[in-house]
């Protein structure tokens, strides 16, 4: 028998609908600011409705950046982004796929230490090595390069850490059943253990691809060509403009543009990204 209170389930509305507000007001704002021309804001004062500059502010961005601020087109830095993203989503939840696989089901000595050593890398991101880290990609000669923004992050303990979870539900009858029928590791991982992860597998990418967009620190320190320059480099240049202040129509409709593809991975994704972590946690 489920307990009816009506003036409960309103206030939970109420205060979801005033999360969401609070959420989306800001995008609103920033939309708002991105369909407006540059004077509109030397008063200081942000408009609450749309203007009529917004084909004009989006195409500006995407085709020409802003030479004053030592940006390039935001569709040159939109197709480096997403290939920096897609390199680091595909070699973190690769990697990760086989470290744990390896981990999991294969029997060799300080089989535990391997892990603990992999997990232990947590605190240890490119932000505490980025020195050392820097030299080495420096002496292989990757600065301004794809691998040189790519190879460095693309390992990842946190995916390993949730594969290995992962795994060790997984019954040992399927293991021993493939052995049966004479499929090798490789056959077992394909055919088994791969299908048993989609979930897992959608759910890692998005995170991973989130968090290969928004990278901003790694890549300002080893690109000098504007032609690697990524979404969130492009943004912060636009900011930065000597003597003078900074053209926020510009700089919100670069905004704008480069949440669209986080925010269509989220979408698209939500479903299998929500299983997997659920299935995750279970």
């Amino acid at each position: 028998m489920v307990e009816k209170r009506p003036l409960l389930t309103i206030l939970s509305h109420v205060v979801l609908i005033l999360g969401v507000l609070a959420v989306i007001f800001p995008v609103y704002l920033a939309f708002v600011a991105s369909t407006h021309p540059q004077s509109t804001f030397l008063s200081g004062v942000t408009p609450l409705l749309p203007g009529d500059q917004m084909l004009n502010n989006y195409g500006r961005m995407l085709m020409d950046g802003n030479s004053l601020a030592g940006a390039p087109p935001l569709l040159q830095m939109l197709q480096t982004t997403i290939i920096v993203a897609v390199l680091i989503t595909i070699g973190k939840v690769f990697i990760s796929f086989l470290s744990a696989y390896a981990i999991v089901y294969f029997r060799f000595p300080f089989r535990g230490l391997a892990f603990w050593t992999i997990f232990v890398t947590l605190m240890l991101p490119v932000e505490v090595r980025i020195i050392p880290t820097f030299e080495v990609v420096a002496n292989l000669g990757l600065l301004n390069s794809y691998a040189g923004l790519t190879l460095p992050l693309i390992a990842s303990a946190t995916a390993t850490f949730l594969f290995r979870q992962f795994f060790l539900t997984v019954p040992d009858e399927l293991a021993e059943a493939a052995r049966v029928d004479g499929a090798g590791p490789l056959r077992f991982m394909k055919d088994i253990l791969m299908p048993l992860s989609r979930t897992n597998i959608a759910a890692l990418c998005v995170i991973m691809f989130i968090y290969g967009w928004v990278q901003y620190l790694w890549p300002m320190l080893i690109t000098t060509d504007q032609k690697f320059y990524t979404i969130v480099m492009g943004i912060k240049r636009l900011l930065d403009i000597a003597d003078g202040e900074p053209q926020w129509n510009i700089v919100m409709a670069g905004v704008m543009l480069a949440m669209l593809p986080p925010v269509l991975v989220v979408i698209f994704m939500q479903r299998l990204f929500v299983k997997g972590l659920v299935e995750t946690e279970k």
